[in-house]
């Protein structure tokens, strides 16, 4: 459940401009989490998101810059633990997710910004990432089939 929440307060941040705890609580409430705010507290110091100023002149949660921009190279737990197949074919790789959490993970997939990948779409539980050649679809998929064992 924890891995879904985490899925989930990243895509929320990604797609809306939330600005406080009580917000995040609030979103995820009205989608059937049960939380607590020192439970949305947690989740935002394990996922590293910061506030960043808006165009509007308010801050906002978002992905900090070095995650953003890759970070260490891999894929958070969370995301990790949202991916339950991942093949490739081609250039294309194709990973399967839990239900709702393809496109949470495509966008830590884009976020990674790899010069191999050309772009991702995600549906509900499947996400298709197209790169460059066939050898780098075989980088990706190795390393994602890694990652999975780790956590």
């Amino acid at each position: 459940m924890k891995s879904q929440r985490h899925a989930r307060i990243l895509e929320l941040v990604s797609k809306y401009e939330i600005e406080t705890q009580e917000d995040m609580m609030s979103r995820l409430q009205s989608e059937g989490f049960k939380v607590t705010q020192a439970t949305v507290s947690r989740d935002l110091k394990e996922l590293k998101l910061t506030k960043t100023l808006t165009a509007r002149g308010t801050y906002r949660y978002s992905v900090n810059s070095s995650r953003r921009h890759g970070g260490s190279g891999k894929l958070n737990n969370a995301m990790v633990d949202s991916i339950t197949q991942v093949d490739y074919s081609l250039n294309t790789v194709v990973i399967k997710t839990y239900p709702g959490l393809a496109q949470a993970v495509a966008s830590a997939v884009d976020a990674l910004n790899m010069h191999s990948i050309l772009g991702s779409v995600a549906g509900d539980d499947t996400i298709i990432v197209v790169t460059r050649s066939e050898d780098d679809a075989k980088e990706i998929n190795e390393k994602i089939t890694e990652l999975m064992k780790t956590f």
